[in-house]
This record gives C-alpha cells, structure tokens and sequence, in this order.
C-alpha cells in the first residue's frame, strides 16, 4: 500500500459514484437444516452431557477415595498433554513451509472476487479499512466489497454515509435479529456475493494488496477440493508485554502451526478473518454458524468433515493487538468459548470423521482448550512444589517433570523464534523468556468463557480496535 493511497482522502479518489447507498437484504440466508440441527444452536446431547459429567466428577471422586493411584494417573496424563503439546511445537518449527512455484494470473483469467467487510462500532477504523480495500490490486471489474453493517449501529452508517465509495463497494445493512453476530453478518452478505471467490476481512484488518491474486493463483492451480486459504496474521509492532506476546502467539499459530498442518494434509481451525473460500464449497456446506461464536473454527473442521481441503497463502494481513487486558480478555474468552462450541458439535452423533481429520482436531482444537484450563493450575502447581522442595526438602516435582517443563518452554520458544521471523521481524530474548508470564492470562479467559457458555452461549464480545498508522502489509 503506497503512501499516498494512505494519506489520499477518499472523498476526491477518481473513480467514485455517488454517496455510499444502503443496500437491504430482501430476505436473510436461511440456514440449512443440517446447521440448525447439529450446528451450536443446538444444545449437547444426554451423550455428551454424561461424558463431560463424568470427565469432571470422576477424577474428584477418584482423589477422594484412591488418592495415591488417582494422582499418579492424573500426573501421567498431564505429562503426556504437556508432552504433545510441546512435541507439536517443535514439529511446527522444522517442518519448512511450502515452497511450491506460482504462476501469477493475467488480469483477463482472474475469477470474480467478493471481499466481505462485517463491520459493528467501527467508525473510528472506517478510514483505515476503506484505504486498505481501496489499495487492493486486483481488476476493479471483477472485485466486488460488501460492508456489512447493523441496522442499529447508527455510529457506523452515518460514517459511511460520509463517504463516496467506488462503484465496486456496497454497503448492505443487516437487518434486526438474532443472534447478533459475526457469522449471521456475513451470512446476510453472502446473499448478495457475486464472486467464484470470497474473503472476510475485519475492521482492523490491513491485507497485502496482492494477497486476492494469490489466492486466486493458488485455486486456479489446486484440486477443485481445495475450499479455503488461510493467509497469515501478523500483529503490529508493539514492545509492550501483552501485545508482544499476542503477536508470538499469532507467529506460532499462522507461521508454524498452520503451514505443518497444510503440508501435511491435515485440517485445522481457520482464523476469523483473511480466510480466502471457493464460493461453490462455502455455500455447499451452509455458509457459516451464526450461532457459533468462533465461526471460522467451526467452519475449518465442517469443510474437512465434508471432504474439503484446506491450505495457506503466504502474503499476510496485518492487525493490531488488544493493548489492554479489558480487551484481551473478552477476545480470547469468545475465542476458548467457540472452540468449546465447536468441539461439542463436531463430536456429536452421527460421527462423520474422515480419517486424518480426528487426530486434527485434538490436536488443535482439543489440546488448545485443555491447555487454556491447565496452564494456570500447572504453574501454580509447579510454584508449589518449587517452593517445597526449597522449605523442607522434600517436593512432588520430579526431575522428568522439571525435565518436560523445560523441555516444553524450549519447544514453545524454537517455535516462536521460526514464526516471528517468518513474520519479518527478530524475536527478543526477553519477549522469548517472559512467555510463561502470558500462558496463565489463558486459564482466565477459559474460566470465563466456561461461564459464558453456560449462561450466555451465542452472546457475541465486541473487542475495541482503534486505527493504527505507519504499518502497512509488505
């Protein structure tokens, strides 16, 4: 993105029509029968209600009465999580990335394109976003933006209204309903999506310029199963402790994790935003789970369930992390809170697994969330035996746990060091050590995301996003 598409203002860009017109839904998307039947609406079958009842009740009662056997075997178990958890980590970081040649598309073959922009309270971004999709390369022709936005959100629209937007921008105006979230939004737009193509893009969001043709190139050249491309996220420079350690955690997961995952053929939980669908594919499964506060996890898994592949792009989006821990803990609560979603759908009756994609999910969906529980207990546990073996001399921690503690903090690191420098940037040293410090904020999200689900399942948290200036995608 150029500066001067940064700084122009976006009233006196050529190419413009008129002011921004509302376009209305004439009716919503309907979700298909199977989402409202097995989708998050529904609530956990008398199958899985027993299973998590005894998953919870059984070890207490087993610490109750066999203490020294049930402890052993919960030691054991965690060990193993800890384990798997560390040794995915450090796969992540020797599994090199894709490196596959690409032909670049002539702007005569290049498909029709709809990028989807759902937006809520995003006035003060607005700027931001349209110079970000203003600075998209791709045949104006052929690209179709639609700005989705609340018919409540009053802020938001008169915004817009104040802007002269290009013929090839729309604004659609998302009727009153329920549930009021992301995934109905964009459903709503996909109601009026022209393109073979589509991507979401979030009110923050700051993509390559050439990051549609990328994507288009890399469809063109793929199976026809191929459904969804994953392009990276990559967080704002930023030198404070929680916004470095979010951007370390967004490099392990999009650098690493991601592309192994890819390479190996294995399905995995897409990001909210910059995710790049076959339109074919995306509607043939129902579109997206209104009802399902991580929509974009949900939907990685349901394409894969369905025969689906999954890949990822290398040009990235940029986007700017939660600065405070207000925002940062209704964010990853939402996010802990729909992969619990999600894990409850996708083990519900009838089992629809292809194989390959059971081992997946656990190990991204079902080790993501215990170890959102575990990581607080874990570390007060290890400061506890830490401590006591220092005061008397006698402790529970064993060499093999301080070994695997260790061990799994040098994988975490290894892992963050290949992503970060993927990213661009060069980890530091102290950002490196202090990733500890960050695991436990997770066990507090968890927990109330834990109350979330069980008194508010479908509610949406809106995380807080101010513009950012002088960091554009390169």
């Amino acid at each position: 993105m150029s500066e001067a598409i940064q700084e122009a203002p976006l009233r006196r860009r050529a190419g413009y029509g008129k002011p921004a017109i509302e376009r209305p839904v004439p009716r919503l998307m309907a979700e298909t029968d199977t989402l409202r039947r097995q989708g998050a609406l529904q609530p956990p079958t008398r199958a899985q209600w027993t299973v998590l009842i005894t998953a919870l009740f059984a070890p207490a009662a087993a610490l109750v009465l066999w203490p020294e056997v049930a402890g052993t075997v919960m030691h054991h178990l965690f060990f193993l999580l800890f384990a798997i958890a560390a040794a995915s980590r450090l796969a992540a970081a020797l599994t090199p990335r894709a490196t596959a040649p690409l032909r670049d598309l002539g702007d005569r073959a290049l498909p029709a394109y709809t990028v989807i922009a759902p937006l809520y309270g995003e006035a003060d971004v607005l700027p931001q976003l349209l110079r970000a999709l203003l600075a998209i390369d791709y045949p104006k022709a052929r690209l179709q933006i639609l700005i989705v936005v609340e018919a409540d959100d009053a802020t938001t629209r008169r915004a817009l209204a104040a802007q002269r937007l290009p013929r090839h921008m729309r604004v659609v105006v998302a009727p009153p309903g329920h549930p009021r979230t992301k995934p109905r939004a964009c459903n709503i737009a996909l109601e009026q999506a022209t393109g073979d193509l589509v991507t979401i893009y979030d009110a923050e969001d700051r993509p390559h310029p050439r990051q549609l043709r990328e994507a288009a190139a890399r469809f063109a050249a793929a199976s026809p199963r191929l459904a969804c491309l994953q392009a990276p996220l990559r967080i704002d420079d930023d030198r404070r402790f929680l916004p470095r350690q979010f951007a370390i955690e967004y490099a392990i997961q999009f650098e690493t994790i991601l592309p192994m995952l890819a390479r190996l053929g294995l399905p995995f939980p897409l990001g909210g935003t910059s995710n790049h669908f076959r339109m074919s594919a995306l509607r043939a499964v129902g579109g997206w789970d209104a009802w399902n506060v991580t929509e974009d996890a949900d939907l990685g898994f349901r394409l894969a369930a369905e025969g689906y592949e999954l890949g990822v792009l290398t040009l990235p989006t940029l986007e700017a992390a939660p600065d405070r821990l207000a925002d940062w803990l209704p964010q990853r609560a939402r996010w802990v809170k729909g992969y619990m979603q999600t894990f409850g759908v996708q083990t519900r009756t009838p089992p629809h697994w292809r194989t390959g994609v059971l081992p997946a999910f656990g190990l991204t969906l079902g080790v993501a969330i215990l170890a959102a529980f575990a990581h607080g207990p874990l570390l007060a546990w290890s400061l506890m035996a830490v401590a006591a073996q220092a005061a008397t001399g006698e402790g529970w921690l064993a060499p093999a746990d301080l070994g695997l503690l260790i061990t799994g903090w040098l994988c975490a690191m290894a892992a963050a060091v290949v992503g970060v420098r993927r990213a661009g940037r060069e980890p530091g040293l102290r950002d490196l050590l202090l990733m500890p410090l960050y695991w436990p904020l997770l066990s507090l999200a968890a927990a109330h995301a834990l109350w979330q689900l069980i008194r508010c399942p479908h509610h949406w948290d809106k995380t807080r996003h101010a513009a950012r200036t002088g960091q554009v995608a390169a």
